[in-house]
């Protein structure tokens, strides 16, 4: 009965967030309200899924995650060390065999040994994950306990390696539930409250675990809570569940603890899953609601100047004939760049790239047989075949540092749209009264695809028509000397034309970031522009759709089960 009843609730739940989001898209088609079409998207798209929870273990570097999660493992699964250690993100779930599937960014996937793990995820063997591993994926039958949960590691945040810290930012709107690892030891810092903040705009459920527990008495422990509880509730307004783990003393205890968190999660599973869509469905609906605020206060304003009103909120610092210019500006530096951070790159290893193609190429040479005609078609086979083996090697090994300016690109206009933003925001509350929520403006780019290396003949040796004309056993060594000495030109020719195959590639995704940052402009432009324009005769189509969208869900409040968690932390 009571798994009916569980049942019952959540298709409740799932019926009011479609309700919900219906309301959504329909004030959002009468209002020409585009800018939300996206989260609209994303939301319906969880609407008719029902994926595994992610449950996020995060934190600063040397915070203890991995430790913990080995300890829930029951076994050293993952690398732990004195240094930064983890490098990919890595999650784990339940299987019914043990596996570990590697996921590289081009999209290979291959499974490999649970014990050979290192080699991917761990900065001493992938420095700056130089093998482009984009996650590593491992099933173990003893998480069977925890079945519809993905336990994730993240690498640290802050750590020395700036790649770490950009993994783990960019994997923040995946996370389903968020344990936060901080070490014990030392107090709060403003990064963890940074952390703390960013995540509540992603997930209802945020945990925090407090490692090294060990390092504190029994009258430190709780001294320590207090001071978190306390530090959270003034600066956040928040109360989140808290845990305190070691993994050298009393383990098994403070396991217990976590583990009705992570069991609770895995037994309704479903329920928490309506409660992670409630959560951002509500969201959703704020935001609408504030646009529809914008509405409602233009067309309650009978004698309002319309022409004045846009002037004043759409001003000269968020007008598009502004912004645009900027942003194409931003890009075309950037792609100007690119070839130059290429080529220097592959400068670097133009040198061991032709010794070995020399070596090589004097270790076959002996073995070849026949004319001049034959030798000269020998060769270029051998060209062919050493050639695209070994430039693809390369672009497979260094691609990962030719995308300094699709970097530096995405943050210069991340930072002109939250500019843009501001300003717009800024104007309106000054002129409206009006705050809206803020809006996820996420560019979603793919990463470009490697480069298809073809051979293309470099020279003709004319000379080869007249093979029966030239005794080899007198020409044959100088040939052959010949041959060496096109080695270094052949090898700068190829590495030009990888480079300037990967300057197409990345400077196209540099276009697309702009194209998409200029499209957030316009239609965010665009839907306050329509909201500026609506007439009194509108006032009551507005509010009823304001009263519908307010009577969905509160985004503050937890399920019952989230509740339930943050009272059990409380009795440590």
């Amino acid at each position: 009965m009571a798994d009916t009843a569980e049942n019952h609730s959540s298709d409740m739940t799932l019926e009011s967030c479609r309700d919900l989001l219906g309301k959504v898209e329909d004030a959002c088609r009468k209002f020409d309200i585009i800018s939300l079409r996206r989260s609209i998207e994303v939301s319906r798209g969880l609407l008719t899924e029902r994926p595994v929870i992610d449950v996020a273990v995060l934190g600063q570097f040397k915070a203890g995650k991995s430790s913990f999660l080995n300890s829930i493992i029951g076994r050293p699964v993952l690398p732990v060390g004195v240094i930064p250690v983890t490098t990919v993100i890595t999650r784990l779930q339940y299987g019914d065999k043990e596996r570990a599937v590697v996921t590289t960014f081009d999209g290979s996937r291959w499974e490999t040994g649970i014990e050979g793990l290192e080699e991917f995820i761990s900065e001493a063997r992938n420095p700056a994950n130089e093998k482009n591993v984009e996650a590593v994926d491992i099933d173990l039958p003893s998480l069977r306990p925890y079945v519809g949960l993905r336990v994730v590691d993240t690498p640290g945040l802050g750590s020395a390696f700036t790649y770490n810290t950009e993994t783990s930012r960019e994997w923040l709107p995946r996370v389903g539930t968020a344990i936060v690892a901080i070490s014990a030891d030392r107090p709060l810092a403003e990064s963890d409250i940074d952390l703390i903040r960013n995540l509540m705009g992603h997930t209802p459920k945020v945990v925090l675990l407090l490692t090294k527990a060990d390092l504190l008495s029994e009258g430190e422990r709780k001294e320590v809570m207090q001071f978190f509880k306390t530090t959270l509730k003034r600066v956040l307004g928040l109360e989140l569940p808290m845990f305190m783990y070691s993994t050298t003393r009393e383990t098994d205890a403070f396991k217990r603890k976590i583990d009705h968190v992570l069991l609770g999660l895995s037994r309704h599973r479903d329920l928490e899953f309506q409660n992670i869509l409630e959560y951002k469905v509500g969201a959703l609906a704020k935001g609408c609601a504030g646009y529809l605020e914008i509405a409602l206060r233009t067309a309650t304003e009978a004698n309002v100047d319309r022409r004045n009103l846009r002037e004043l909120i759409i001003n000269e610092k968020v007008e598009y004939e502004a912004i645009e210019p900027e942003l194409s500006l931003m890009a075309r530096e950037n792609m100007l760049q690119t070839r130059t951070i290429i080529a220097a790159r592959l400068e670097m290893i133009r040198s061991g790239f032709t010794t070995r193609l020399v070596q090589r190429l004097t270790g076959a040479l002996p073995s070849w047989k026949g004319n001049l005609w034959q030798l000269t078609r020998t060769y270029e086979e051998w060209l062919e075949q050493n050639l695209v083996r070994e430039v693809e090697a390369i672009s497979e090994e260094e691609h990962i540092h030719f995308f300094g300016t699709l970097k530096k690109t995405r943050e210069s206009i991340s930072r002109s749209l939250e500019l843009f933003r501001h300003y717009l925001n800024s104007n309106i509350t000054k002129v409206l009264g009006v705050t809206l929520e803020k809006t996820d403006w996420k560019m979603e780019v793919t990463e470009p695809s490697h480069a298809h290396v073809v051979f293309i003949k470099t020279f003709d040796f004319h000379l080869d028509l007249v093979w029966f004309m030239i005794p080899m056993f007198i020409f044959r060594k100088a040939f052959e000397r010949h041959f060496l000495k096109k080695i270094p030109r052949i090898a700068e020719i190829h590495l030009s034309r990888l480079a300037y195959q990967w300057e197409v590639r990345i400077n196209d995704v540099i276009e697309e970031m702009k194209v998409q940052a200029l499209r957030h402009v316009r239609e965010e432009l665009s839907t306050i522009e329509s909201l500026l324009s609506e007439s009194p005769d509108r006032t009551e189509e507005i509010l009823c759709a304001l009263d519908g969208l307010r009577a969905g869900p509160d985004i503050r409040k937890g399920t019952d089960a989230s509740r339930h968690h943050g009272n059990d932390s409380d009795r440590q």
